[in-house]
This record gives C-alpha cells, structure tokens and sequence, in this order.
C-alpha cells in the first residue's frame, strides 16, 4: 500500500541480548524470523502469506544509549486487535523480565478508545502495543 512502512532497521548494542527479547515479542505479533546471522536478524510480517512490512536488527557500530529526546527514533508503535489482546502483550513482557514504561492503561488524549501499553527494549527504547477501537 502506497504510504505504508516496508520495512524498520533498529540498531541494538548487543544483537544476541535483543534477538532474545524481540523473538518472542515479534512472534506474538505474528511475524516469523526469516534470516538470523551476526550481521542481521530480520522478521517478516506476512499474514496469509502476502507480505506486509518487516522489522530488523543490526548491531550499532557504538556503545551510545539510546535516547529518544535527540534526533532519531522516538518510539515504535504496534497496532493491537484488543484490549485483550494489550493486556496478554503486556503478560508476555513482564514474564520475560522487559521493563515496563507504563502499564495497558486507556489515553484519551490520544483518542476515545486509545489503549495502550509501553515497554523499553534492552537498549532503552521505547515501543508501544496500541488498540484504538
């Protein structure tokens, strides 16, 4: 679809660290790995096997924290099929030990329906797992 992302390219600092704690994140969205060697670690998301968008990992070329107040990424957003659905990612990531920003919580400010929860990836950066109605 004309607009749309193709594809997103995060650096991390260790890519063994984040390959661990996006795999099982990536899956519950539904995506599947697709190449995984020390330079990348690409997911496809392909429901009903069309191709949609993809999301990659490369290791940063600098020991540099993340800060999303400077120029670069703020944060990334997933749309959520449910608020179920935000409140079972959310389960997901405090099992998995990922560091809760703000806990699935409604935001009206942003919309009547707007639910959403916000983790931090290893390397502090933000991601969201919205549902909108």
């Amino acid at each position: 679809m004309r607009g749309s992302f193709h594809h997103l390219d995060l650096t991390v600092r260790d890519l063994g660290i984040s390959r661990d704690f996006y795999t099982p994140l990536l899956t519950f969205l539904g995506y599947r790995c697709v190449k995984a060697d020390d330079t990348v670690i690409v997911w496809h998301l392909e429901p009903a096997g069309s191709y949609v968008c993809a999301l990659a990992l490369r290791p940063a070329r600098s020991d540099r924290p993340h800060d999303r107040y400077t120029a670069g990424l703020h944060h990334v957003a997933w749309t959520a099929d449910s608020r179920v659905s935000v409140d079972a990612f959310h389960a997901l990531m405090e099992a998995a030990g990922a560091t809760i920003l703000d806990a699935p919580a409604d935001y009206p400010q942003y919309g009547s329906t707007y639910y959403s929860v916000f983790v931090a990836d290893p390397d502090g950066m933000k991601l969201e797992y919205a549902y909108t109605g």
